[in-house]
């Protein structure tokens, strides 16, 4: 059975970013589960900015799991990615998403890289920079491994980042690699910018595919843009896609409302 989960940011210097509640974190659970979502997905400025045994009461109150972590302010706020060439940046990258994937573990969460991935660099070379690529995902899919969760690769559109933009090259990428635990994040913002459909993409890449961030064609609330949902809904059940949609959109018009158009959308298409 496919899943609901709304995004919730506790980073203060990614407020202008795509996520649906901010900064509180007992009041978004609240409002998650009393509108009905499956679970949240964290943004932490750190693996310890969050205290795990209250974490797991307001869950367990709440009766929502943690979908996710994401690990986007290791770069915010640390400069940190996994293609810098600085060997020591590298391994500082590393070391960050490695304490955020023991973090996430303890709920039996994967960690998202998505920003964190980095960029080819003005003068540097591709080769060399999907090399440390690999290298980086392959010592942390080892790591989550060994923790028995996933760990999730985003490709990001050609405007955030220049080294793996669609899903197909996502799971080439990944199938390339000395471990089996790195799975695709189908993020459909970026899937409508890259992709020349995204329900063919999904086909194409199921066996690739663990986590799906769920917002419209401008990165509001599914119902604000022009994807065609049903199409997606379709693609999705065709697979037996049951992980997560999770709503990594704008707090657009203002986050009660994105998070209650979300949850209508997600009800509209996919509650069985």
């Amino acid at each position: 059975m496919i899943k609901s989960c709304v995004t919730i940011a506790l980073v203060p210097q990614i407020k202008t970013g795509p996520w649906i509640y901010w900064e509180d974190l007992e009041a978004s659970i609240t409002k998650a589960a009393q509108l009905g979502f499956d679970a949240i997905e964290l943004f932490t400025a750190s693996a310890d900015a969050v205290d795990t045994t209250t974490l797991t009461q307001l869950l367990e109150r709440s009766g929502l799991n943690l979908a996710a972590v994401g690990t986007g302010a290791g770069k915010v706020i640390q400069g940190l990615t996994l293609t810098d060439p600085n060997p020591e940046i590298r391994k500082q990258a590393v070391a960050f998403i490695s304490d955020m994937i023991l973090f996430g573990a303890k709920f039996k969460a994967p960690a998202i890289i998505g920003s964190m991935q980095g960029n080819v660099a003005p003068s540097g070379d591709r080769s060399q920079t999907l090399e440390w690529l690999a290298e980086g995902l392959t010592t942390l899919g080892k790591i989550a491994e060994s923790n028995e969760v996933n760990l999730i690769y985003e490709p990001l559109n050609r405007y955030e980042t220049n080294l793996i933009n669609n899903l197909s090259d996502g799971a080439k990428f990944l199938n390339s690699l000395n471990t089996r635990n790195v799975k695709l994040l189908a993020d459909l913002f970026h899937m409508n910018i890259e992709e020349s459909s995204l329900p063919e993409s999904i086909r194409n890449n199921r066996a690739a595919i663990g986590h799906i961030h769920f917002a419209d064609s401008n990165r509001r609330p599914v119902g604000y843009g022009h994807t065609s949902v049903p199409e997606i809904a379709a693609a999705l059940q065709e697979i037996n896609y049951d992980g997560y949609l999770s709503a990594e959109a704008f707090p657009w018009p203002n986050p009660d409302d994105a998070a209650q158009q979300t949850i209508t959308a997600f009800n509209q298409f996919f509650k069985n």
